[in-house]
């Protein structure tokens, strides 16, 4: 598994540190335009805005998360593919599935770093201006977005893996419709009554890449 994720950040590194920087700016943007109406109008304006007008000033950060987890995978596969360096990977003496899973499993360990500590960064700020109520309503209209971030990667993944144009043309249809389910309402809040069914089953996408590999290994073509 070491080696694997070695090989796998040497591709990434400098795409996951642009990503982590842009995703930080847009966190810390979002922050600072609370903090510039606060100033402005009084804290009290902020909490009045957020409850009668559904307000939660991260709005911007809507389809950063779903960017990311999009062009991660693209950065991971395809230069496997590219490069035909999967086959290579796959006649290693480790189990293919296996193998996969580690290269699924190092993005979304990366994925979920700079997910978690950008929700850091905006609890971090908000706990000190806002109560609980307040800060947890713009944490859980955001959550929905970082699940959409990995369900992109991990759809992306899939069709990336793919060894075929007309199915990967067809999985990029299925997955721009699945990925449109996390941004069917955008009222705070919406889907808290879903985010651990929603998260269940992002994480059973890791799955269609199995299909994909096994495939890829039968020598499908075009």
């Amino acid at each position: 598994m070491r080696a694997i994720f070695y090989k796998e950040w040497i591709k990434t590194r400098w795409y996951l540190l642009l990503a982590t920087l842009t995703m930080f700016g847009f966190v810390v943007y979002s922050m600072l335009r609370i903090n510039r109406v606060a100033n402005l109008k009084g804290i009290e304006h902020v909490w009045e805005v957020m409850l009668s007008k559904d307000v939660v000033f991260v709005d911007l950060l809507e389809f950063i998360p779903l960017l990311v987890g999009i062009l991660l995978a693209v950065v991971q596969f395809v230069p496997e593919m590219h490069r035909k360096c999967l086959k290579l990977t796959l006649h290693l003496p480790v189990a293919q599935l296996r193998m996969i899973n580690q290269m699924l499993l190092y993005g979304l360990v990366a994925l979920l770093v700079c997910f978690v500590i950008c929700g850091l960064i905006m609890w971090g700020y908000m706990h000190t201006v806002f109560p609980h109520e307040l800060y947890n309503r713009v944490l859980l209209t955001a959550a929905p977005w970082f699940v959409a971030g990995i369900a992109a990667y991990l759809l992306v993944a899939w069709v990336c893996l793919e060894p075929t144009w007309k199915r990967r043309v067809l999985y990029s249809v299925v997955s721009i419709l699945l990925l449109r389910l996390f941004f069917l309402a955008s009222a705070p809040e919406a889907y808290n009554c879903f985010l651990p069914m929603l998260a269940i089953y992002t994480l059973l996408l890791t799955t269609l890449s199995w299909l994909s590999v096994a495939r890829f290994k039968e020598g499908r073509q075009d």
